[in-house]
């Protein structure tokens, strides 16, 4: 499975991002893609731990069964729910949601796992090393095929 970690697959996602346009659309979903390069920032920034969203009752009560759904070789099914805190309804500015999502990843990667929060995650709970990178993997995928790149 692709993990956020690897070079090589960060340079791919960052090579995916690279290809949206302003004027790319969603093949599903609500949000334009300005909204989305916004929303991919936020789990990035949790796992760096810039950002610190409490774990909810769901999350308490339905993370740990939605962990092991989130670790397989499938990509995530489309119109999945959203937290809350991870949603964009407001504009938002393509340029600048594509530059500060690149520097996010390039933080990321270089960073390493010593870069990564000691909290547990707000909704899956204690995440491993790998799982981090492999979650933010996938979440970047199933994002980028949304915006068909």
């Amino acid at each position: 499975m692709e993990n956020l970690f690897d070079t090589a697959a960060a340079a791919g996602i960052i090579s995916r991002i690279e290809k949206l346009q302003p004027e790319s659309k969603a093949l599903w979903g609500k949000m334009n893609v300005a909204q989305m390069l916004s929303h991919l920032q936020a789990p990035v920034e949790v796992g760096l731990g810039d950002k610190r969203p409490k774990r909810t009752l769901v999350g308490l009560l339905f993370g740990g069964i939605a962990k092991k759904k989130l670790f397989n070789d499938q990509p995530f099914k489309k119109n999945l729910p959203t937290d809350a805190s991870f949603l964009r309804k407001s504009e938002h500015d393509f340029n600048t949601e594509k530059t500060t999502l690149i520097a996010l990843v390039n933080r990321f990667v270089s960073g390493g796992v010593s870069g990564l929060t000691q909290l547990p995650h707000p909704f899956f709970g204690k995440l491993t090393d790998d799982e981090w990178g492999t979650s933010l993997w996938k979440h970047f995928d199933h994002h980028l095929r949304q915006f068909g790149v």
